[in-house]
């Protein structure tokens, strides 16, 4: 343990700001990644026109794979020389004059444009791309543009903005490469026919890895390990510093406060006691059967770096170490369902429909269902219970209502269903059969007939 807090409270920074700001390091897809390397360096270094989409979930690494690339090819004198790198967000540049005209800030051709009347967007485009050139082709700066929520950029008026610059990468009328980032599996369908007529359909996917739990374990050692003096000469290396005019594009915000491990200090005895504990996390089997159930809910990568954060986050004086018990605190919170909370707080009788609600859905394959259904099944039980006899009717119909003001069930609509009487009217279960599981095996108190009823077969 540190001798005072000063180690735990560097250990803490440094890994917070690994977990937020490491955009430069990223893990795995190497095909997926050369591809895109390979793309943005023929740009620059042979003039080659090209458009692609690089396509996947949110939090998957589209953006930090492309910063990864970015970071490696910006530090070569060449690239940085031959290209300029053009920054678009679909949630900012909400139109194409908005784009437009932060398009020609990055490219610093504000004074060239200055009083100039276009006649139309391709033909400003034009200008900006001809105000690149030096001569000839080959000493033209090649324009790198990265469209990020490409989707968006779908809804402009006319697509105008797209159409153009796949129409200058097609016609290599000037050297630039277009990559659009994506959530939206099915965003080449937005396309309009002339502008997917323009677009080389080259498309990169980053999917979810089926079997990649021993890569997550990796990971985990990885994100939460303190580096070595070595490891950290070895990072300085491998991530050169970026030109600092790159960093004066205000919009290009995902290359400034990279993650530099060189800026903290840490005693190499702390770093190695530190590791050594991790290590021996990662062979716990009580850790590794936490990380299994987490991804097995979720294998993206920036949503566990979030759950590592929280980990993190809780380290101070009294708990200066990552422990078995708090990963194992963290797996409940994250496998913790507030609806199952809510409904273990139900009364007796709420919790008695909503078992008469899983029995009528397993019989009927969850068709809807109405009160006076769920009366029956209710009544048929309770009858033959001795703690659940002698229920009037106006009290059962009101737990019944609170359950939908819950969201338990919700009423079905259309077709003229509101003018059914309430009693009447069909509803569905909003709940799985697991959840409703938990809730009474959590609840406290409940006569034993009841949880009998529960694991029944159908009655």
């Amino acid at each position: 343990m540190p001798d005072g807090c000063s180690d735990l409270d560097s250990t803490r920074r440094f890994l917070k700001a690994r977990l937020l700001t490491d955009r430069a390091s990223f893990h795995g897809y190497e095909a997926e990644r050369q591809q895109i390397h390979d793309l943005l360096e023929r740009t620059a270094e042979h003039g080659e026109s090209n458009s692609a989409l690089l396509l996947g979930p949110r939090g998957i690494g589209k953006t930090t794979l492309v910063t990864s690339v970015l970071v490696q090819l910006l530090s070569k004198e060449t690239f940085h020389r031959n290209s300029l790198v053009v920054y678009l967000n679909g949630l900012i540049h909400i139109d194409d004059r908005i784009a437009l005209k932060s398009a020609t800030a990055q490219m610093n051709l504000e004074n060239a444009v200055d009083g100039k009347v276009f006649g139309s967007f391709a033909e400003n485009l034009a200008f900006l791309l001809e105000c690149l050139k030096a001569g000839d082709r080959k000493k033209s700066k090649s324009v790198i543009f990265l469209l990020e929520e490409f989707d968006l950029f779908c809804s402009h008026h006319n697509q105008t903005l797209l159409y153009n610059l796949f129409d200058v990468a097609q016609s290599a009328q000037a050297p630039i490469c277009v990559l659009g980032l994506t959530a939206r599996l099915d965003v080449i369908e937005l396309l309009e026919k002339r502008v997917k007529s323009r677009f080389s359909h080259r498309q990169i996917f980053l999917l979810p890895r089926e079997d990649g739990f021993d890569e997550r374990l990796e990971l985990f050692g990885s994100l939460l390990k303190l580096p070595t003096e070595q490891e950290v000469r070895t990072f300085a290396a491998t991530h050169p510093t970026i030109p600092p005019d790159v960093l004066n594009n205000d919009e290009l915000a995902l290359l400034r406060n990279l993650f530099n491990p060189r800026q903290y200090s840490l005693p190499s005895k702390w770093v190695t006691q530190w590791n050594r504990t991790i290590d021996k996390l990662l062979k716990s089997a009580e850790v590794q059967t936490v990380l299994q159930n987490m991804y097995e809910y979720d294998v993206l990568e920036g949503p566990f770096r979030m759950q590592l954060f929280e980990l993190v986050n809780g380290l101070d004086d009294e708990h200066p170490a990552i422990t078995i018990e708090s990963i194992q605190q963290l797996g409940e919170r994250y496998e913790s369902d507030d609806k199952v909370k809510l409904l273990a707080g139900s009364s007796v009788l709420e919790i008695c429909l909503v078992i008469a609600f899983k029995h009528h859905s397993e019989i009927y394959d969850r068709d809807p269902f109405n009160f006076e259904m769920i009366l029956t099944r209710f009544s048929k039980w309770a009858n033959s219970s001795s703690s659940m006899q002698g229920i009037e009717r106006p009290v059962v119909l009101k737990a019944f209502e609170h359950l939908k003001q819950l969201e338990f069930v919700a009423p079905l609509t259309g077709g003229g269903l509101a003018k059914v009487q309430k009693e009447y009217q069909l509803h569905r279960l909003l709940l799985t059969y697991g959840q409703i599981r938990q809730a009474v095996q959590r609840m406290q108190f409940l006569p034993t007939e009841i949880s009998q009823w529960e694991q029944s077969s159908l009655v």
